[in-house]
């Protein structure tokens, strides 16, 4: 199928899409989970073929984890479809109404987005997790994955459109790009015809192309380069813990702990306590000058440092002497994602979630809770570090606009 063809079947769904009850996208996300579920064997040979040929084109290990499907995640994939069909339905809310001094009523109703185009990297439960949210909130959705990963995600599409079509419903509501050409990518960037939001979901070079070259509207996701400010009435033991949890629990997404920012009057007892924990999960600290004379074993941090997502077993480290030089070092270099702050001082974590600009901000909490499942959103649709429309951890109401409705009784305009 051509992408023009694909783009004319995506609209052909629309209509479709918004009449459906939520009893009957309920019907189809149950029958995609369990699709999925029946379809592991072919999956997880087709995701065999994607990560045997991303190891040997020198794909990092963090990278290839994030590729990498088992059958514990293929049922995570299932059991998130399954979590977004329980979740409330957000199509048709009126979120306001009020009657002007004329007798009009006017209101606001929630309505689908239409076509969504999703550009994304090598992460194949993306597919599943895109497919949920698009069609539990009425749309149409237009996948155009990495190269990495295209053969888990065909799979996937194809399980997942036979589970639709088991259930009688429209398997076009979810389409898959296989050209993984550059022309086509740019075809699709400038699709404005037929798709009605763009989302890329991916490093900072993918997103930066989506926003300079598409000609469709486009949210913008962001990379992480999240931040951990250990202040000086921090407890050590819950920092050590956190940060730990931020930067190992898994390396490769977004979410994970790249920089950290110490208080230096507790410098001399807590970065040899750092480097204690961080050192069996092989963690390289890149510090700047005083924090390498402390500590045997950091390796001295340049300015790019500050400023990097690394999505590997690297961290870059500061000193500072304030909470405000912390907060002035974190919006200067962070990319508006995730950011936290360890301390027992209630002021101190005030002033931190007031003043770090970022989509969450965090007190006593890891940075990886910024995920939409953990949110209570089932799963999302990528974390917007944007501020319109949508901001954080994308779910079912960010992907809805809004349409005014007005009852009137034969008013007309003097």
């Amino acid at each position: 199928m051509t992408i023009l063809e694909m783009g004319k079947h995506a609209k052909e769904m629309t209509g479709i899409m918004g009449t459906l009850s939520s009893d009957k996208k309920n019907l189809g996300l149950k029958a995609a989970a369990a699709s999925l579920l029946e379809g592991v064997g072919e999956i997880l040979s087709a995701n065999e073929v994607d990560v045997r040929g991303a190891m040997n084109n020198g794909m990092s290990p963090s990278l290839v984890d994030r590729l990498k499907l088992t059958k514990e995640r293929i049922k995570a994939m299932a059991e998130g479809l399954l979590s977004v069909a329980a979740l409330e339905d957000p199509v048709g809310e009126v979120v306001s109404m009020k009657v002007r001094p004329n007798g009009l009523t006017i209101g606001q109703k929630r309505v689908p987005m239409g076509v969504v185009g999703i550009i994304y990297e090598a992460r194949p439960n993306v597919t599943a997790d895109a497919f949920g949210l698009c069609f539990k909130s009425g749309n149409a959705v237009i996948l155009k994955g990495g190269s990495d990963a295209l053969e888990s995600n065909k799979a996937i599409v194809k399980w997942i459109q036979m589970g639709l079509k088991d259930a009688g419903l429209p398997e076009y509501a979810i389409q898959l790009i296989t050209d993984t050409s550059r022309k086509v990518t740019r075809e699709f960037m400038r699709f404005r015809d037929y798709v009605d939001v763009l989302i890329p979901r991916g490093g900072a070079g993918l997103i930066k192309t989506v926003v300079e070259n598409s000609t469709i509207p486009v949210i913008e996701t962001g990379t992480g380069n999240c931040h951990i400010f250990v202040d000086e009435s921090a407890d050590f033991e819950m920092a050590l813990d956190i940060i730990l949890n931020a930067k190992t629990q898994r390396t490769g997404v977004c979410n994970a702990c790249e920089s950290l920012v110490i208080h230096r009057n507790i410098a001399s007892k807590f970065l040899p306590l750092l480097k204690e924990k961080l050192s069996p999960k092989s963690v390289e600290i890149r510090a700047d000058e005083e924090s390498c004379a402390m500590v045997d074993g950091f390796i001295p941090a340049t300015e790019e440092d500050w400023g990097k997502e690394y999505l590997d077993l690297i961290l870059s480290l500061k000193l500072v002497t304030s909470i405000e030089e912390a907060i002035t070092h974190i919006n200067r270099y962070n990319t508006k994602h995730s950011e936290a702050i360890i301390t027992s001082d209630y002021a101190n974590a005030q002033k931190f979630l007031n003043e770090i600009e970022a989509a969450a901000v965090y007190v006593n909490a890891s940075t990886r809770f910024t995920d939409g499942y953990e949110f209570g959103f089932g799963a999302e649709i990528g974390i917007s570090t944007q501020k319109l429309h949508a901001r954080g951890p994308m779910g079912l109401k960010e992907l809805t606009t809004t349409k005014y409705i007005i009852y009137g009784s034969g008013q007309i305009r003097p």
